[in-house]
This record gives C-alpha cells, sequence and structure tokens, in this order.
C-alpha cells in the first residue's frame, strides 16, 4: 500500500513540478509583452510630444533623472535606455500592425539588437521572425545578423520550385543558405573534402548552428548498398521540420555540372532505401568552394530531384560568447534520437 501511495504521489510532484514550469514560462513571456508594450507607449508618447511642442533632447534627459526618482527599482529609465526606446519606436511605428505585434515577443535586448544593426525594414523582419521562430539567444542574432543570413538567404540557387510541392518548397528554400560560413574550423583555406568534413563532424553542434534549427545528424561517410556495391554520402541529415532526409556532398573546389548528376543517384537511392512511407522526398545540397551560377543553373535545370547549390566560407574561430549558446550534448542527442527508427540509418560508418 506505501509503495503503491509512493508511486502516486511521484506522478503527483511530477506533474505539479511540470505545471508550475509551465505557469513560470507563461508569467515569464506576459511580463515581457507588458514590459514591452510600456516601452512602446512611452516612446510613443515622448515622440508625440516633442513632435507638437518642438521639444529637444533635453527632455528626455529630464524624463531619465525624474522617472528613476519615481521608480528607483526599475532599470529602464536611464538615459540611454529612453533614447533607445525613443529610436525603436520610430522605426517601428510607420510598419504594420503585424509587424508591431512581433517585436512584443522578443525580449527587450534582441530588440535593441536589432534596431540597432538593422537600418532595412524587411531585414529587420526577417530577424524578428528568425529569433521568434528558432528561439535565439541574443548572443546567437548577434552572431546571424553580423554573419549576413539575411543576405546569405536571399541568394540560393536551387530547383525547389519545380521539384516540390509549394508548402515544402517554401519551407525547404528557407531552409537554405549560401554561403555558409564554417567560422569554427581550425583549417586553412585550401583545405581537403575529408578535413572538412572531419571537422563538420567534430564540431556537429556548432555546424548544426549554422545549418538552422530543424536539422538532425544521422552520418558522416554514411554507407549504402546498390546492386551489391557500397556508396558513401559524405554528411546524411534528417530534417525534424520538412520530414526529410538532407544529403550534403562537400566540394572543395569549383562547382562541376556533374556533381549533381551524382547527388540525383544519392537521392533515389536514399528514398529508395531509408524513406519511411511518412517522410518527404530527400534533398540534396551541394557544398563547394565556387560556382559559375549559369553553369549550375544549367546543371539544375532538367533535374527532377530538389537540389541546390552553395558555396562555404572557412573564416575565423567561433566567438567564445557564442559557445555558451550552441546546443548541449543532451540536447543533440535526444534530437538525433528522434526521426531515424532504421537501426542502420543512426550509424555514422566510415570509408573504406
Amino acid at each position: 500500500m506505501f509503495l503503491t501511495k509512493n508511486k502516486e504521489y511521484l506522478q503527483l510532484l511530477h506533474e505539479i513540478k511540470d505545471r508550475v514550469r509551465s505557469a513560470q514560462i507563461k508569467a515569464a513571456i506576459s511580463v515581457n509583452k507588458e514590459l514591452i508594450g510600456l516601452y512602446w507607449d512611452v516612446g510613443k508618447m515622448i515622440n508625440e510630444k516633442q513632435a507638437k511642442s518642438q521639444w529637444g533632447d533635453s527632455v528626455v534627459d529630464m524624463l531619465a533623472g525624474d522617472l528613476k526618482r519615481e521608480f528607483p527599482d526599475m532599470k529602464g529609465f536611464s538615459r540611454a535606455n529612453l533614447f533607445g526606446i525613443r529610436q525603436w519606436y520610430l522605426f517601428y511605428s510607420t510598419m504594420d500592425e503585424k509587424v508591431q505585434q512581433l517585436v512584443r515577443q522578443l525580449p527587450w535586448g534582441h530588440n535593441m539588437v536589432i534596431v540597432n544593426k538593422i537600418k532595412d525594414s524587411s531585414e529587420a523582419v526577417f530577424y524578428l521572425t528568425e529569433a521568434i521562430r528558432n528561439n535565439w539567444s541574443r548572443n546567437v542574432l548577434i552572431h546571424q545578423i553580423e554573419s549576413g543570413l539575411y543576405q546569405r538567404k536571399s541568394k540560393v540557387l536551387h530547383n525547389f520550385e519545380a521539384t516540390l510541392p509549394a508548402p515544402q518548397s517554401d519551407l525547404a528554400r528557407q531552409t537554405l543558405k549560401d554561403p555558409y560560413i564554417f567560422d569554427f574550423l581550425s583549417l586553412g583555406e585550401e583545405a581537403q573534402e575529408r578535413e572538412i568534413e572531419k571537422e563538420l563532424t567534430k564540431h556537429i553542434t556548432k555546424f548544426l548552428l549554422e545549418l538552422g534549427a530543424g536539422f538532425s545528424f544521422v552520418g558522416s561517410q554514411y554507407a549504402l548498398e546498390v546492386s551489391e556495391q557500397e556508396y558513401y554520402i559524405d554528411l546524411l541529415f534528417y530534417h525534424l521540420k520538412l520530414r526529410c532526409y538532407v544529403i550534403i556532398e562537400l566540394k572543395n573546389g569549383e562547382f562541376k555540372p556533374e556533381y549533381v548528376g551524382k547527388l540525383n543517384f544519392y537521392l533515389s537511392a536514399v528514398d529508395k532505401i531509408l524513406r519511411h512511407e511518412d517522410d518527404n522526398p530527400s534533398i540534396g545540397i551541394i557544398l563547394c568552394k565556387s560556382k559559375d551560377r549559369i553553369i549550375a543553373e544549367y546543371a539544375l535545370k532538367d533535374m527532377s530531384k530538389p537540389i541546390s547549390v552553395s558555396e562555404y566560407k572557412i573564416v575565423r574561430s567561433i566567438p567564445e560568447k557564442l559557445k555558451t549558446s550552441l546546443p548541449t550534448i543532451d540536447e543533440l542527442e535526444k534530437e538525433l534520437s528522434t526521426p531515424c527508427k532504421d537501426k542502420k540509418s543512426k550509424s555514422i560508418k566510415k570509408k573504406r
């Protein structure tokens, strides 16, 4: 009887703890929305009064002093923050209501990063949306802005519209970049493909950050047997949102048209051997040191499999402040265990 009650008690305790954590998260979100709403109103009142009464910046200095005396426990009424609030309000006040709702979903520190670093409204909305969707920390947001994610997303070369249905095509396109920046590799500019692959798998959590949300690592030099012959895929992933396998082929030189034919073969093999009934068609990405865009377009033009071609760049080491924002080993292992039911598809096979 005691054991039964003890198990029931532990279950009750577990349920209450989950409920408390849920309430804490909701409370934090609610507090943030209230704070951002407060700052929005403050920014609006300051700007409207300055415009109407033709007051200069001295009114902000006066407000900072008086508000700090009235609310000594609040840190948001410093002179610098009040000027930031005014700048932030002016930046977003001309945009539509949907954008104004987005800014309320991000912490104030994230909002200040975007306003201070981005001047174009479309680019700002892009980072607002991506930060919310991927739950970026402020350091990751800074890293993505400084690495030019917006520009890298806008010029990807692919054939997804012709080879995938509209919803999946749009989502697949959003996952791509050009170029990919490997700023965590201790390699020179002339590194060989196997060296790059080895470093990518060695630093897989950081590689996943560059690939983007949803990628789960399956294997390096992944072996596929076709007609009693073995072929090896450079890097194999499974995308949790796209619900499909993603093949990455690394090339340390300039793009060549024959790379597309080889990747098309791998995609057919993966779809036949690994793909489950509820999986979407596999996607291929060719990462090369450089490419001629016209040649790549011709190579992709009549292909029936979804393939993209992107460049990669090897630059400096990843900033120290970003290391705490990367996935933990536990988080990575939990993600890795999700998509692949086939024991074979979880293993990492080495090239003979």
